[in-house]
């Protein structure tokens, strides 16, 4: 994918295009004009990516391991690959997290999401190469980037890496939920009730067996 830019209005802003034609993108802006198009396009949830920060990591370390990849069977140059995971790193670390601005829900499974991450990543390794964003012929979002990949590859990764990113968060709200349903187990031993089973009532129980039924399964769950 070919992307060719300007500079324009006094630095206000950088002209980027696509096969679509071209767009005007912030100047200080890391991402680019995929990106643009996606915030124009796909209003929807107004949620956007870097509400879940471990999110945007995984995405960081997806492309990570990607330009290792390619790097090692020749495919990519070192000095870009040296670039690229610098700016990985910067992200994983949790920097630029403002630019990965793509609603979670979009049209094309996820494709704006991807090149938002590789826009971003692409004119951050730009930057830490001493050249300007938007620079392309250096560093491409696609061809660089994306390089051996597809949406349907990346997306789905970086889901399933944000979620084990997460555990740990998980499982600790998850025992913090156990422990409160035991505590009102406690606080709810001596009331009696009716048990259901299949719409019916069953034998008698305590509503406090009922609570401590809830804190045992959440905490058997993880």
């Amino acid at each position: 994918m070919l992307i060719c830019f300007q500079f324009t209005q006094a630095q206000k802003t950088r002209t980027e295009n696509d096969l679509l034609g071209e767009k005007e993108i912030p100047f200080d802006a890391y991402y680019g004009v995929q990106t643009l198009r996606a915030l124009e396009n796909f209003q929807i949830s107004g949620v956007k990516t870097n509400f879940y920060p471990d999110y945007v990591k995984a995405y960081a370390m997806v492309k990570l391991a990607a330009a290792r990849a390619n790097t090692e069977v020749g495919r990519m140059k070192k000095e870009r690959m040296d670039a690229i995971e610098k700016a990985c790193q910067a992200v994983i670390d949790g920097k630029y997290h403002d630019q990965f601005l793509t609603d979670l829900y979009q049209g094309g499974a996820g494709t704006s999401a991807n090149m938002n991450a590789n826009e971003v990543l692409a004119n951050i390794a730009l930057e830490m190469m001493g050249h300007k964003k938007g620079e392309y012929q250096f560093i491409e979002p696609h061809d660089d980037l994306n390089m051996g990949q597809s949406t349907n590859d990346v997306y789905p990764t970086a889901i399933h890496v944000a979620l084990l990113l997460h555990n740990d968060k998980v499982i600790k709200e998850a025992e913090l939920l156990s422990q409160a349903f035991h505590k009102k187990g406690e606080e709810f031993k001596n009331l009696v009730k009716m048990g259901r089973t299949e719409g019916q009532d069953a034998v008698p129980m305590t509503l406090g067996q009922e609570f401590h039924a809830f804190g045992s399964s959440d905490r058997c769950s993880h």
